[in-house]
């Protein structure tokens, strides 16, 4: 596909997933520090286009600086907001690294040629299943999909053993979304992979006839099941965790891992690539080698409760290992079609 054709295509969905629930347009990403310009900065820094949230991650920038004497110039956005704006800015673009939240806005950036290659020591960090098949973008972290339940109002044993099973009538009015978030609409994605475009379709189209009510991302969707305004949610697995470490109370809800396998199992990876005209392009590869070693990694499991990418690290407590997991069985670049997804999305009116 011409790549400028898909890069019009992609702005256009990322103007739609763009849109909060009452249809007002979402807000810019931060500005890089500094106003980094193409072809300058070459030194001692690294700057970095990040879908993942300040909260989550400046830990870890500040560690990195620590361990390798780089500054690290960020501007902060979500995904698509910083795929669509990488795609503008093409070969003027003053970023090094993208650091995605989920395999979509990578792939749509790699379909532009915008992503250099990464050695082959870096890719053999992680299992194949965990980075792009042409080399060119390798995960860091892995999420995974989960139904949130609220521990005083529904039993595991209610819970049906795949995410088809809440199209069902009882589920009526139960039920918490969050269709503009990006990782739900890859998981959307991997449905339309694995059931094809109709199945998916019917859905989407009876979650919405039971009354799911709409969220504009997890963290609220996850809140709102602990405290029984819903009683099930779909989710990654780390919210949960995250949310219960910052209030510092056992929340009244609890993950279930889908155990009947299919994209409600669906096991994400949180990815980065280096540009392809990356001014700092040496330090940008250090930045990504340093997500893959020890530290990084133990910081993703025991900080942010993610998935570690690399053998010997430990998970957190209370998750269930991956190899546990009946996974659903996609690789990372059939999640890339998130354009197709939103359009989606649209027509069942999940999205304005």
């Amino acid at each position: 596909m011409d790549w400028k054709y898909f890069r019009a295509i992609f702005l256009a969905g990322v103007l739609l997933a763009g849109c909060t629930p009452n249809g007002a347009t979402a807000q810019p990403a931060a500005a890089v520090s500094s106003a980094p310009q193409a072809g300058q900065g070459i030194g001692g820094e690294v700057v970095l286009y990040s879908g993942r949230e300040e909260s989550l991650v400046a830990p870890l920038l500040v560690k990195f600086t620590t361990a390798t004497g780089l500054a690290v110039k960020v501007k902060y956005g979500s995904t698509a907001e910083l795929a669509a704006t990488l795609l503008e800015e093409g070969s003027r673009s003053p970023a090094d690294v993208f650091w995605a939240q989920d395999p979509g806005g990578l792939g749509a950036v790699a379909a532009a040629n915008m992503l250099a290659a990464l050695p082959q020591s870096t890719l053999a960090a992680v299992g194949a299943n965990f980075q792009s098949p042409r080399g060119d973008w390798v995960g860091v972290s892995g999420r995974a999909r989960v139904v949130v339940y609220n521990t005083n109002k529904v039993q595991p044993a209610d819970l049906p053993a795949d995410i088809w099973g809440f199209t069902e009538p009882q589920w009526r009015g139960r039920i918490g979304w969050a269709p503009a978030n990006g990782s739900f609409q890859v998981m959307v994605t991997a449905m339309r992979k694995l059931w094809g475009e109709d199945k998916t379709r019917s859905w989407l189209t009876a979650i919405i006839a039971n009354n799911a009510k709409e969220y504009p991302k997890n963290t609220p969707l996850v809140q709102a099941v602990a405290s029984g305004e819903v009683e099930v949610g779909f989710a990654n697995h780390y919210y949960l965790l995250q949310i219960s470490k910052e209030e510092g109370v056992q929340l009244a809800a609890a993950n279930y891992f889908l155990p009947g396998g299919g994209p409600g199992s669906l096991v994400m990876v949180a990815g980065v690539g280096k540009l392809a005209t990356a001014p700092n392009a040496a330090n940008a590869q250090r930045f990504i080698e340093y997500l893959l070693e020890p530290e990084a990694q133990r910081y993703f499991a025991q900080e942010t409760f993610e998935y570690p990418v690399i053998t010997g690290v430990e998970i957190a407590a209370g998750l269930q290992p991956l190899s546990s997991l009946n996974s659903a069985a996609v690789g990372v670049s059939d999640l890339t079609d998130t354009r197709g997804t939103i359009k989606l999305l649209k027509e069942v009116g999940a999205l304005e």
